[in-house]
């Protein structure tokens, strides 16, 4: 492999003659040679920093002599070390010399004669020129070389002309836009005119031939056109070329033009279409092909880093087709066009939804006219100004904006603002380099001479850009036709015999044309197989109202030339689309810690009645309360208001990996919480509903209760939460979600939104889940956890209502606080009905979400141990109940309470009994009555009435038996009574 070494500074040269130094004999080899100024050594086999670390090069080692640029090597090239440790040659030096362009040595039509050197032409060199056989020298014949360059312009060798009486006319037919769209003929024309008498002055070129122009201005309308071309076409004389400009009616020449065997060369036609090469088989253009901005405009996107662009475009084919383009190169490149707009007349919709798309980086595909009614609405729109970078087109007039147009409604000084900063992309049409072209014209001097054939200041004059390509046109056609011709004493074809049937002569214009090389005033002149010209891109930015170029770039090598002249009105290129902040929304501190205070008070209070509960628990008043369940209330308080801490962390607090134990954390303590509190409260309702209600089935549960079925009630609450809380973190836990907002603007006049952001904790089934729990429940903000009435929890609530108030007059001394847990269920539920919908609505406010959400467990769960355990506190403290009792206990075995219990019991029992007794006596004196009844009538019935007694008594009848003589009044009497 050969590496190169490039050349060392001048100060590492060893003194000697252009770097042959004598090296010092050794056995090791020779010693390293340093390149000579202007080149550089290739060094086999070697890199870099093996070269700088090694002095010496081993036996039969070569190297070679290189130069840079226009440079050659005097001396010997290549070197070997020998075995004396010598170099080859070392008697001659090597040296980079300056060369002269070596396009002098040869001249067609002529011959050159080189003297004072050989080939390469070095410094000193010179070179005289001799003109063939009827061929005359136009320039100076002799040049000499110095340093680099030829002491005079290249001659060239004219063939003695015709005279111009006996010169055959050939006709070109053109058609110039002098308005319109693009008005590019008022200095197009101007150009082709000025090329045409170029070219008919020369002897070498088309000399028995005059080029003459017919032409019309179309206005760059279609319909314009083709009533031209219909002149053109059917009116003498022949014409053997058509000219158009202006994309739309190229289009039409080029399309009817393959039916008249023409040939079509376009100065000012830049539409994509144009290059497909089955529907235009014979068009050619100098004008580059719209498609040739698109790599630029990449090559920019990617530059200044923007991934996203917006289009607008006016509805015609060179701009649809140049978009279509565009949006399959950016998505090469992995950019997006967001947005694409197009408009037929009227732009100011468009513009208002690439305002309203928030578009940044905008591609404006429009001719002149049209560009002023966009930057006019644009101005309205503020669509202007650090935010924005417009594309634009660059063969508008340099002062397109400030034409007057009295379409638009906005001053100079407004489009002015509109437009400042934006970018264009223009084929590179004049040569920047101060060559000389075939004309022996420079690109400046080209532009002073038209510069003077105008009619007003080329600012002001369509097309002026594009003169050049149109003056360069009629040289690839004069150079066509002269290759066609014979021109030069070559035998070919006449062009006189043209006609719009032969097709010969037209295939061998085509060939010519197809073939094309030269350096013209817009630079070097080529077609591709599409007959579309090749160039380079000219890159331009409006700065302080007038155009600066900013750099160049060649497609066909990648090769991006900058100059670093570019100014934004923001000191950098915009963002591509608005820079979106993403601002978490945290709960507000003050509230928390408030709200956490609160909580921390309340479990304070749930631990002194727990212990309050637990050490009076052998009172007689507090037993009746069932004190166990009452405890598992106050633990299930105190878990439920320990919830409040998860759910008032965030993002602010904990980081992300810990966000899912969090949200855990919150759905364990306030689950258990709840089926704890709530549970035990609901199973105390629950059975005094269910002894209390019934008169006669459940009589006999009145006289005991077994406390172990309370607290499996309570247990298999706790197991079905634990067992669906365990299966629900198991198969679909809960983790961290976002929650976007609408984006705001920030006070600041900065390029920036804000994009609030809520943390959530939620399952993939959240829903489902929460149907089954119930009770505390996950509204979409992390801070609801909220019971809520839905699923078995749901129910729990409103069963316990019910068995609240079905109770509220039942009297038992088996759970004497029932009435105080049925109003701790109602508050509980109250607060549910009104926090639940409360905080749905406020889903998306933390604070207000917050606030209600911790605020109801902290009242419920307060309203719930004071309820439950303040009336016993108060009661124990004001009566000193539990001295007495415990006074009793120790004395008699039983307090005052069980005495007073015990009468009551055997009073009850006595009332029943006696009640019991008196029915039946009832049902006795009812039988003994029928009875009595009955006799009495059969008696009736066999003894007939008796004479009453002469003293005035009752009648006599026969005597009664002694046993019914009992049954008296007075007997029945006292049994009843």
């Amino acid at each position: 492999m050969l590496l190169l070494l490039l050349l060392a500074p001048l100060f590492l040269r060893p003194p000697g003659a252009g770097g042959a130094q004598t090296p010092n004999a050794t056995s090791e080899g020779c010693q390293i040679i340093h390149p000579p100024w202007e080149g550089g050594i290739r060094y086999r086999g070697l890199t870099r920093d093996q070269v700088k670390a090694i002095n010496f090069l081993p036996v039969d080692y070569e190297i070679e002599y290189v130069c840079r640029g226009e440079r050659e090597v005097v001396g010997p090239k290549v070197r070997k070390c020998l075995a004396n440790g010598s170099w080859t040659d070392m008697d001659t030096p090597s040296r980079c010399v300056r060369i002269c362009s070596k396009s002098y040595l040869t001249l067609e039509n002529g011959k050159v004669f080189l003297t004072g050197g050989d080939l390469p032409a070095l410094d000193g060199a010179r070179v005289d020129f001799r003109c063939d056989p009827d061929f005359h020298l136009v320039g100076s014949s002799r040049s000499i070389c110095s340093q680099g360059q030829w002491s005079t312009p290249k001659p060239h060798c004219q063939v003695n002309r015709t005279p111009h009486s006996e010169r055959r006319a050939v006709y070109i037919g053109a058609l110039f836009p002098m308005s319109g769209g693009w008005p590019g003929g008022q200095a197009c024309q101007p150009a082709v005119e000025m090329a045409l008498e170029d070219v008919n002055s020369r002897r070498d070129i088309l000399p028995d031939y005059e080029l003459k122009l017919i032409h019309h201005d179309s206005k760059c309308d279609p319909g314009q056109a083709t009533k031209y071309l219909y002149e053109l076409l059917y009116n003498d004389p022949i014409k053997i070329i058509l000219m158009p400009g202006c994309s739309s009616v190229s289009t039409l020449v080029a399309e009817a033009a393959r039916m008249w065997n023409l040939i079509v060369l376009s100065y000012g036609s830049s539409s994509p279409a144009l290059s497909n090469r089955q529907r235009f088989p014979t068009f050619f253009r100098t004008h580059p092909s719209a498609t040739l901005h698109n790599p630029t405009r990449v090559k920019l996107f990617e530059k200044w880093g923007w991934k996203k662009i917006a289009t607008i475009q006016q509805t015609t084919e060179v701009f649809t087709s140049t978009l279509d383009d565009l949006e399959e190169r950016v998505k090469e490149a992995g950019i997006e066009i967001t947005f694409r707009q197009s408009f037929f007349s009227d732009p100011a919709v468009p513009v208002k939804n690439l305002k309203r798309q928030d578009a940044r980086i905008i591609v404006g595909l429009f001719y002149e006219t049209e560009a002023r009614k966009v930057f006019c609405e644009v101005y309205k729109e503020r669509l202007f100004g650090k935010k924005y970078v417009w594309f634009l087109i660059g063969w508008y007039a340099d002062n397109w904006f400030k034409i007057y147009d009295p379409s638009i409604n906005c001053t100079v000084d407004e489009m002015t603002e509109a437009v400042e900063g934006h970018i264009t992309t223009e084929i590179v049409m004049l040569n920047p380099a101060n060559t000389r072209s075939i004309s022996n014209m420079t690109s400046q001097e080209f532009v002073e001479k038209l510069t003077k054939r105008l009619k007003r200041h080329p600012e002001e004059t369509g097309g002026f850009q594009e003169a050049p390509l149109a003056y360069d046109a009629i040289w690839a056609l004069a150079l066509a036709l002269n290759k066609t011709s014979g021109g030069g004493g070559r035998s070919g074809v006449r062009l006189e015999d043209f006609n719009y049937n032969n097709q010969t002569i037209t295939d061998q214009i085509y060939r010519a044309m197809n073939s094309s090389s030269f350096e013209g005033v817009s630079g070097h002149v080529v077609f591709d197989a599409s007959g579309s010209r090749m160039a380079w891109t000219l890159i331009e930015q409006l700065q302080g109202g007038s155009y600066k170029k900013i750099g160049y770039y060649d497609s066909t090598k990648d090769d991006l030339s900058w100059s670093k002249t570019d100014k934004w009105i923001g000191g950098s290129p915009p963002a591509d689309q608005t820079l979106v902040i993403k601002t978490f929304r945290f709960l507000s501190q003050k509230l928390f810690i408030s709200v956490s205070v609160l909580s921390s008070l309340g479990i304070v209070l749930a631990v002194v009645c727990l212990s309050f509960n637990i050490y009076n628990s052998h009172v007689r008043y507090i037993q009746n309360s069932q004190p166990n369940l009452n405890n598992l209330t106050a633990v299930g308080c105190s878990l439920a208001l320990a919830a409040v801490f998860p759910l008032g962390l965030d993002g602010y607090h904990i980081g992300r990996s810990q966000f899912p134990f969090v949200c855990q954390a919150r759905l364990w303590l306030l689950g258990l919480g709840f089926s704890l509190g709530y549970g035990s409260m609901f199973t105390k309702i629950w059975w005094v509903h269910t002894v209390f209600t019934k008169k006669e089935e459940k009589k006999e549960w009145r006289k005991t209760l077994e406390p172990w079925k309370l607290y499996a009630t309570v247990g298999l609450l706790v197991g079905m939460d634990v067992l669906t809380l365990a299966i629900w973190q198991i198969v679909d836990p809960l983790h961290r979600t976002i929650e976007t907002f609408a984006k705001e603007e920030p006070k600041e006049d900065i390029d920036v939104s804000i994009l609030p952001q809520l943390e959530h904790c939620s399952s993939k089934k959240m829903n489902t889940w929460l149907g089954v729990q119930g009770g505390p429940v996950m509204w979409p903000h992390p801070h609801l956890h909220l019971c809520i009435f839905y699923g078995y929890k749901g129910l729990l609530l409103l069963l316990g209502i019910f068995l609240a108030y079905e109770t509220k007059s039942v009297s038992t001394e088996k759970i004497n606080d029932h009435r105080a847990v049925g109003m701790a269920i109602y508050n509980v539920a109250v607060l549910c009905l009104i926090t639940a919908p409360v905080t749905m609505i406020l889903s998306s406010q933390q604070d207000a979400a917050f606030a209600f959400a911790s605020l109801a467990i902290v009242f419920s769960s307060y309203i719930t141990l004071v309820v439950l355990f303040v009336p016993k506190m108060r009661r124990l403290i004001t009566r000193g109940e539990w001295q007495s009792e415990a006074q009793d206990t120790m004395k008699t075995g039983s307090s005052t309470n069980n005495n007073e219990e015990e009468k009551s019991r055997l009073l009850e029992k006595e009332n029943r009994e006696l009640e019991k007794i008196i029915a039946e006596k009832e049902e006795r004196v009812s039988e003994l009555r029928h009875q009595l009844q009955s006799r009495q009538q059969l008696r009736s019935r066999r003894h007939p009435p008796t004479p009453p007694d002469p003293s005035g008594g009752l009648p006599r009848g026969p005597p009664e038996p002694p046993d019914r003589l009992s049954c008296d009044g007075s007997r029945v009497h006292l049994l009843y009574k």
